[in-house]
């Protein structure tokens, strides 16, 4: 499919916040040491924390922004927004409506929505919004990945405020005649009988929120179950070998992968499985923690601005979140 990345843009709130500040911001203790030499974070932006007024439309507009600079087009021309996130401005309306308005300030002929699944929400956005490009009168695309899961956080919810935390990553994609350039494939999987393992599970239809609920600490986000721990071990490599065996490609022929950026030491392991070395992948949790949706198009946007991901480069995507959903992107950058 001739559809290529033509921008990018990245945001996260505020000044970086160090595993030491969050202890002392939050008055909350967890292990650091396991937390940096483990899970490979150090530090990470959160809006509220820092004092900033901003929110998920707040971060996704920006990052939009950016990209929407970096690939030098009218802003008007896009014909399509879609935003992937669990962590939304509101249930209703969706974040994509709010990006357009803010972008385009008017009525268009545009169109505009959220795709929610978990984590693997801006994969399953790119792929949805390249076979949109590719079968109608659109020539540009916005998706944006964006995660703002440290505003639905318990105030004494340590593992989540070690963990997660604010960002967005964005693309513009344009529908060009550039063979150079080009989308390859797509895959998704899903198992939606686990659910109820982490997730938001007050504030939809069945579970409004109540004071009764408030009381009893019964919001935001909940651990429900421990999830495996050898999950994306063995999802990445699984997920990865379908998609490149569909178009008669090896784990050899892919220049740089990019993985959800939630644990260091599974990536580690997930590029000894498929045995490929470290300089072909983008960590990012060092800097920014983990940014759920964001993740993706973050680490990306910085493979691609450090110098590790050049135009001609075939690259693979694979992104998994709660619920369970998997997905995955092939491309030529």
């Amino acid at each position: 499919m001739n559809v290529r990345i033509k921008g990018m843009g990245i945001y996260a709130p505020g000044s970086s916040i160090t595993n030491q500040e969050l202890k002392h911001k939050t008055k909350l203790d967890f292990d650091e040491q396991k937390l940096e030499e483990k899970i490979g974070i150090y530090s990470r932006h959160i809006a509220h924390l820092s004092g900033i007024n901003e929110t998920t439309a707040d971060f996704a507009t920006k990052a939009a922004h950016t990209a929407i600079t970096d690939a030098d087009i009218d802003p008007n021309d896009i014909g399509l927004f879609i935003v992937g996130t669990d962590t939304p401005e509101y249930i209703s309306p969706s974040t994509a409506i709010l990006i357009q308005g803010r972008i385009q300030g008017a009525e268009r002929w545009s169109a505009a929505f959220d795709i929610n699944s978990s984590c693997a929400g801006f994969t399953i956005a790119f792929d949805t919004a390249v076979k949109i490009l590719s079968a109608s009168s659109y020539q540009y695309a916005v998706v944006v990945g964006v995660y703002n899961m440290p505003a639905f956080l318990r105030p004494d919810d340590a593992f989540g405020y070690s963990i997660f935390a604010d960002g967005a990553g964005a693309f513009v994609l344009e529908k060009t005649t550039n063979n150079s350039s080009c989308y390859i494939s797509g895959l998704q999987l899903v198992d939606g009988t686990q659910w109820d393992f982490i997730g938001i599970y007050s504030g939809g239809s069945r579970n409004p929120i109540t004071n009764d609920r408030l009381s009893k600490g019964n919001y935001g986000l909940e651990n429900l179950k421990p999830l495996p721990g050898d999950r994306n071990v063995r999802l990445w490599p699984m997920v990865l070998d379908k998609m490149l065996s569909e178009e008669n490609l090896t784990p050899e022929n892919i220049d740089h992968f990019i993985f959800t950026q939630i644990n260091k030491s599974v990536i580690v392991k997930v590029m000894n499985v498929i045995n490929q070395p470290m300089e072909k992948t983008t960590c990012i949790m060092d800097r920014y923690g983990y940014t759920g949706s964001g993740c993706v198009p973050m680490a990306f946007y910085h493979a691609v601005k450090e110098g590790r991901v050049k135009r001609g480069d075939k690259v693979a995507f694979v992104a998994s979140g709660a619920g369970l959903s998997v997905g995955a992107n092939l491309f030529v950058y």
